[in-house]
C-alpha cells in the first residue's frame, strides 16, 4: 500500500525500482523513530493524541528500534524507504487507524528532513573524534623527534632546511581548521525543519520550540517553505569532508614519498600496508593511495549534488533523495579514514640519518644571500650574485663549500671569511625565529599552542 492509495492507481514495476530507497536509508531508522516519538508527544501537548495513545506509540516505536537494531525487522514489498517501513510496522502493532493519527500535520517532506540532520548530527562526534586523534598523533610524533632536520621543499625541489616536526605541524593545522569548520557547523545544522508539513506549516498548535528541545536542536526553522527544502547543511558538510579529504590526500602523498626508498626519511609500519599478488618482496602503502583516489570521490560528491541543487524551484523536489547517497558516502569514508591516518602516523619509523644525508649545501644559498644583505647589499644583488656562485659550483662539480674564497670574493666583495660560519644547516633552521617560522623555539611554541588547543576541544583543559 502507498501513502498516496487514494488518488493514484497502483504504479508500475519500473517506477518503484527507480524510486523506492529503503535499502539506502534504512541506516535512518533510529533517527525517524526518535523524531516519531517527539511528534508523537508534541501532539499529545496540542491535545491531538491523548496520553494512552501517545504511550501506545511510543511503545511501539520502541520495539521498532530494537527490530531494527537486532536485524529482526523484515520489510515488506510496499516498504518505500526507510519512513513507510516504519509506519508499516507501527500499523501491525497498534492499528493502522492509530498509526496514521501520528501523521496528523507531519509529511514525508518536513520528517524526512529532519531525519537527515538527526542522523548527521549523530555521526558528527566520531568524526570530531577522529580529526582530534589524528591531530593528537601529529602532534605526539613532532615533540617525540623536535629538533632533527629535514630538506624542506617547493616544486618537489629541494628548498631550504626545516625541522621534521615544522613540516608534521603543517598538517597539524590542516586539520585544526577541518575540525573548526566542523564544530561551526555543527551550530548551523541543529535548525529543525520538524512541524513544517509538506510546505505551510502546521495547523494542530504543534510546540515546535519544545518539539526542537526535546530532540536537541539550538532552534526550529523560521520558513516552513524554506525548511523543507534546504540542503544547505548536506552542500556545506560535503564541502567540509572534501577539504578534509583533500588534507588526507596530502599527508598521503607526503607520506608515500618520504616511505619511498628513494628518499627513505621514513618507514612505513607494515601491519598499515599491503602485499603484491606477483611480487613476494612488496609491502605496498595501498590505504595511503585509496585515500588519495577517495579525496577525489568526495570532490564528486560535492560538485553532483551541487549540481542537484542548482535548478530546483522552491518547494521540496524528489531530486533532494540524490541527498542521502552523497552525504552517506561522505560520513563514511571520514569514520574510516580518520582512525586509519592516526595508526600510520603513530606508528611510522623515522630515520634522522637519511634526512641529514639528503641535506645539500645548495639548501643553504639563501643563507648566503641574507649574509650579504647583513652587510648593507641589497637583496637582489646578492641574490645575483649567490645564483652565480651556484652556477660555477656546479661548472665545477664541486659543492659550494668548497668553492676557494677567492670565489666568494670574486661573486662579491662583501663576502668576507666569516662566510664559513654561514654554511650550518642548524644554523639556518634557528634563523627562522620570526612566529610560523621552523626554528626549533617556534616549532616547540607550535606544538604547545597545539596540545592546550586539543585538549581544550577534549573538554581537558
Amino acid at each position: 500500500m502507498t501513502l498516496w492509495q487514494g488518488r493514484l492507481p497502483d504504479t508500475v514495476p519500473a517506477v518503484r525500482l527507480f524510486c523506492d530507497s529503503f535499502e539506502l536509508d534504512r541506516r535512518l531508522y533510529a533517527a525517524d523513530i526518535r523524531g516519531s516519538i517527539a511528534y508523537a508527544r508534541a501532539l499529545g501537548r496540542a491535545g491531538v493524541l491523548t496520553r494512552g495513545e501517545v504511550d501506545a506509540i511510543v511503545r511501539a516505536l520502541e520495539r521498532i528500534a530494537v527490530e531494527f537494531r537486532s536485524g529482526a525487522f523484515v520489510a515488506a514489498p510496499g516498504d518505500e524507504d526507510v519512513h513507510t517501513a516504519v509506519e508499516r510496522r507501527l500499523g501491525e502493532l497498534v492499528g493502522s487507524e492509530l498509526a496514521g493519527k501520528l501523521h496528523t500535520g507531519r509529511s514525508r517532506n518536513d520528517q524526512v528532513a529532519t531525519d537527515l540532520r538527526l542522523w548527521l548530527l549523530s555521526e558528527i562526534p566520531a568524526i570530531r573524534d577522529g580529526l582530534l586523534s589524528l591531530g593528537e598523533a601529529l602532534v605526539a610524533v613532532a615533540e617525540e623527534h623536535l629538533g632533527l632536520i629535514m630538506p624542506g621543499y617547493t616544486h618537489l625541489r629541494r628548498a631550504q632546511p626545516i625541522l621534521f616536526s615544522h613540516w608534521l605541524m603543517s598538517h597539524f593545522w590542516r586539520f585544526s581548521r577541518d575540525l573548526a569548520r566542523l564544530e561551526g557547523f555543527t551550530v548551523r545544522a541543529a535548525v529543525m525543519p520538524l512541524g513544517s508539513g509538506a510546505l505551510a506549516g502546521n495547523p494542530f498548535g504543534v510546540d515546535r520550540e519544545a518539539l526542537a528541545a526535546e530532540l536537541g536542536f539550538e532552534g526550529a526553522a523560521e520558513n516552513s517553505l524554506d525548511a523543507v527544502s534546504d540542503r544547505d547543511f548536506v552542500a556545506e558538510f560535503l564541502f567540509i569532508a572534501s577539504l578534509t579529504g583533500v588534507h588526507l590526500s596530502g599527508l598521503a602523498e607526503d607520506l608515500v614519498l618520504f616511505s619511498s626508498p628513494e628518499f627513505g626519511f621514513l618507514e612505513l609500519d607494515e601491519r598499515f600496508c599491503t602485499g603484491s599478488s606477483l611480487m613476494p618482496h612488496k609491502a605496498n602503502p595501498d590505504p595511503l593511495e585509496l585515500a588519495r583516489g577517495r579525496a577525489g570521490t568526495l570532490i564528486g560528491a560535492l560538485c553532483g549534488f551541487l549540481s542537484v541543487l542548482k535548478g530546483l524551484p522552491t518547494g521540496y523536489n524528489r531530486d533532494l533523495q540524490e541527498d542521502k547517497g552523497a552525504l552517506f558516502t561522505a560520513v563514511d569514508s571520514l569514520a574510516l579514514m580518520l582512525p586509519l591516518f592516526a595508526g600510520i602516523v603513530r606508528t611510522v619509523r623515522v630515520r634522522p640519518e637519511r634526512m641529514a644525508a639528503a641535506l645539500d649545501e645548495e639548501m643553504l644559498a639563501t643563507e648566503l644571500a641574507d649574509y650579504l644583505v647583513e652587510k648593507g647589499v641589497p637583496f637582489r644583488e646578492a641574490h645575483r650574485a649567490v645564483g652565480g656562485l651556484v652556477r660555477r659550483a656546479r661548472e665545477l662539480g664541486v659543492s659550494l663549500g668548497e668553492l676557494p674564497q677567492e670565489a666568494y670574493r670574486e661573486a662579491h666583495p662583501a663576502f668576507d671569511d666569516g662566510v664559513h660560519g654561514v654554511r650550518d644547516f642548524a644554523r639556518a633552521v634557528a634563523r627562522r625565529r620570526s612566529r610560523g617560522g621552523t626554528a626549533p623555539e617556534r616549532v616547540r611554541g607550535q606544538i604547545e599552542l597545539a596540545k592546550r588547543t586539543l585538549r581544550e576541544r577534549r573538554g581537558d583543559g
